[in-house]
């Protein structure tokens, strides 16, 4: 396992009744493909060793002796398989029929884990035949021995410390209080389910929702195998609707009718991750519960997940691929800065808004937010004062659309050229005006936080930062200069979102002139404009600078969220940007990321307010308390094995 991508499957043998030497034939040849797969946990149906529908014939001594004869070579089977596989079947025990899971692993039965709850209503009728499981481990007979049964049960990998799965059957997950529930309050970070649900209009949709939710409820992976072709259809149709989710996620859902094996790497280290910031997960409680170990040579299926990951990583985790949802989701981004802005506006009393407008994206996002909080509050547009200040790197084109966007959308159009300002300035200090430092550039960016501060002043308004999240995560603000506002609407907001939220405005204003003027902006190259500009176009591209911002944003999202190695986001970033960028720009810009995050924190120390819109957010009062002398090197060491390992 690398990385801590463990692979899964669910997997629906077809079976024939009351035959559980050919059922056994099925399970193990799906065993073969998932070794060959390089999956180290199978989860099989409900009573899939007999099958699930064979009525009164449970009660049959052939039958069940059979079912313990051909459990038996199931497990053979497993012996020289990395693999942890639970297979369904009826069990006897201290002189009743139980309906059970069989956990076995390197040739050897670890555990039986019996079902608790019957279901005997509708088309089911299971108390006819079985007897509720119990939750306590007891021992009970097997070959010379005895083995644990018992629903407490958790199978823990000694070497994945991560990997502890616990098994519920069919009904236990649709009951008010299911046995997973427990299992991962033990500990288990993934739970197998051996279900035989069969199919009837809608159920199918529910399924999916009831696994999904336990699984994000829990904070779990989830492996539902469900029962399929080959059983009765005397009275009720099985689809063999297997699921596999993480942490409510779907990461794979099979076909239904059609017997079908399912695979999907589920990423332990995030699950962990996700426990340890969830303070309201109670701490491990494993009274009465007794763990079995069992081993995995973990070389094959790291093997396999070289060659192909089982899972998608999105390249930009902040912007949902699929359209309609990326629409809902800017609409609702839309709402919760504006709101934000409203009652910030509302509780200082202001009626007017100041922000500079430099044609830019960030700008023009604040603005176009600022026009909506406007609305809400019944004020006026005019009373939103849109102030640009050209100076020595503005040039004509985002002069103009800065203007153009403003008029359209009815707001207060102010200039104010700084120059002779900071000329004035630069004498005062010395400043030679032919080197372009960042004396140059920041000395534009303070004269222009200060005209802003100071026209609120004469307006009673209230000056609406522009900065984004990414720009905050990297430093890339000049220090109480566009670092500093009185409300900053896009503080929570990275730059690959930005995008997307000033296309989704431009996509629905129903403007013509705004909506062209719009797409010019997004056009642009992304620029402070500081430096004076070559033939009239732009000469200081941001992202020529710090790097290429979806980059960033990747590596932002999967350390703050999950506080993974730079290793692994190194090598989620290869698989990612495949075809975008190589190996060598990635650890680049990787390396220059943590550098620039960890020296860059007395920014965000001292950051304006701002409304927070996603699971991750930069804000000192809120979701990074991080020391500004916090020291990278344990960081920068991870990073340093990038190079050595592309070396080799």
């Amino acid at each position: 396992m690398r990385d801590g991508f463990f692979r899964v499957a669910a997997a629906t043998p077809k079976v024939q009744v009351a035959d559980p030497v050919f059922n056994r034939e099925q399970i193990c040849r799906l065993i073969e493909e998932g070794e060959a797969a390089g999956a180290g946990l199978m989860v099989f149906p409900e009573l899939c060793l007999t099958a699930y529908t064979c009525g009164d014939l449970f009660l049959q001594i052939p039958l069940l002796r059979s079912a313990r004869e051909e459990l038996q070579q199931i497990a053979e089977c497993t012996r020289d398989k990395n693999m942890l596989v639970f297979v369904g079947l009826p069990w006897e025990h201290g002189g009743k029929l139980y309906n059970a899971a069989a956990a076995l692993s390197g040739g050897k039965l670890l555990g039986i884990v019996p079902k608790l709850h019957l279901p005997n209503y509708s088309e089911f009728y299971e108390q006819r035949h079985f007897t509720a499981g119990m939750e306590a481990p007891v021992m009970t007979r097997w070959q010379d021995g005895q083995v644990p049964m018992g629903s407490n049960l958790l199978f823990t990998c000694r070497e994945i410390p991560e990997l502890v799965v616990g098994a519920e059957i069919c009904e236990d997950v649709w009951v008010p209080a299911p046995p997973s529930i427990r299992h991962t309050l033990a500990g288990a970070l993934v739970i197998a389910n051996c279900s035989a649900s069969d199919e009837t209009v809608g159920k199918d949709s529910y399924r999916r929702d009831l696994v999904s939710g336990q699984s994000a409820r829990l904070m779990c992976g989830y492996v539902y195998a469900n029962a399929g072709e080959g059983e009765s259809t005397q009275d009720l149709v099985f689809g063999g609707h297997n699921i596999i989710a993480e942490n409510g996620a779907m990461l794979a859902v099979s076909k239904r009718f059609v017997p079908e094996t399912i695979y999907a790497d589920l990423d332990l280290e995030r699950l962990a991750s996700e426990r340890r910031r969830a303070n309201t997960h109670p701490k491990q409680q494993r009274e009465g519960y007794l763990t079995v170990g069992f081993s995995l040579d973990t070389s094959h299926m790291e093997e396999k997940q070289r060659q192909k990951l089982l899972r998608r990583i999105d390249s930009r985790p902040f912007v949902p691929g699929d359209s309609s949802e990326r629409s809902r989701r800017c609409e609702e981004i839309f709402s919760i800065q504006a709101m934000g802005l409203k009652k910030r506006l509302q509780h200082t009393g202001c009626s007017h808004a100041v922000l500079g407008i430099s044609g830019g994206l960030d700008s023009t996002l604040a603005l176009l937010v600022t026009a909506r909080a406007f609305d809400m509050l019944g004020f006026p547009r005019e009373q939103i004062h849109a102030v640009t200040m050209p100076c020595f790197g503005t040039t004509d084109r985002t002069y103009q659309n800065a203007c153009c966007m403003t008029r359209e959308l009815g707001a207060s159009l102010k200039e104010v050229d700084i120059k002779k300002a900071v000329c004035q300035h630069f004498a005062d200090i010395g400043q030679d005006l032919s080197l372009h430092d960042v004396t140059y550039e920041n000395g534009q960016a303070r004269e222009r936080t200060q005209v802003l501060m100071d026209i609120a002043n004469q307006v009673n308004g209230l000056v609406v930062g522009t900065g984004d999240m990414s720009e905050l995560a990297l430093g890339w603000a000049t220090y109480n200069g566009d670092h500093m506002s009185m409300y900053g609407v896009n503080a929570s907001v990275p730059k690959t979102l930005v995008r997307h939220l000033v296309r989704y405005y431009a996509d629905t204003c129903g403007e013509d002139a705004l909506q062209s003027v719009l797409f010019d902006v997004l056009d642009t190259p992304v620029s402070p404009e500081l430096l004076p500009p070559e033939d009239g176009v732009i000469a200081q591209k941001t992202e020529d600078l710090v790097g290429p911002y979806e980059l960033h944003d990747f590596f932002l999202y999967h350390m703050l969220r999950f506080g993974y190695m730079p290793s692994k986001i190194y090598r989620m970033a290869l698989r990612s940007f495949a075809g975008e960028y190589d190996d060598a720009v990635i650890e680049k810009w990787l390396k220059v990321f943590y550098r620039r995050f960890f020296t860059q924190q007395f920014k965000r120390s001292c950051l304006p307010d701002g409304p927070k819109v996603g699971s991750v957010a930069v804000s000192p009062r809120g979701d990074l308390r991080m020391p500004s002398d916090a020291v990278y090197r344990v960081w920068m060491e991870d990073l340093e094995q990038i190079g050595k390992g592309r070396e080799a």
